[in-house]
């Protein structure tokens, strides 16, 4: 994925104006970026939880190896939630 696509499927989701969506799916980007970069952990639900297992220095950059585990239990809750939830009454029903 791009970050054209990203931006683009923010503002499908969220409903707001590309030009708002733009500078913030940004800034998060730097964000994470930095926070990678500087070998701290990220627990981001439900995106998953990424841990820095080591980092080589080249002459072109930074190589990055990290574990990143998603949680499959977090969607398996909410279809099980929705599947036991107590249909609302109906109008005029008592």
């Amino acid at each position: 994925m791009r970050k054209k696509e990203l931006i683009d499927l923010v503002v499908e989701r969220s409903g707001i104006k590309k030009k708002d969506a733009k500078p913030v799916v940004e800034a998060m980007l730097a964000v994470l970026g930095e926070t990678i970069g500087g070998g701290r952990e990220l627990n981001m639900q439900p995106l998953g939880k990424l841990r820095i297992n080591r980092s080589v220095e080249r002459s072109n950059g930074r190589i990055i190896v990290c574990k990143f585990r998603q949680s499959t239990a977090t969607s398996e809750n909410t279809d099980v939630a929705e599947k036991n939830a107590i249909p609302p009454l109906a109008e005029g029903e008592v």
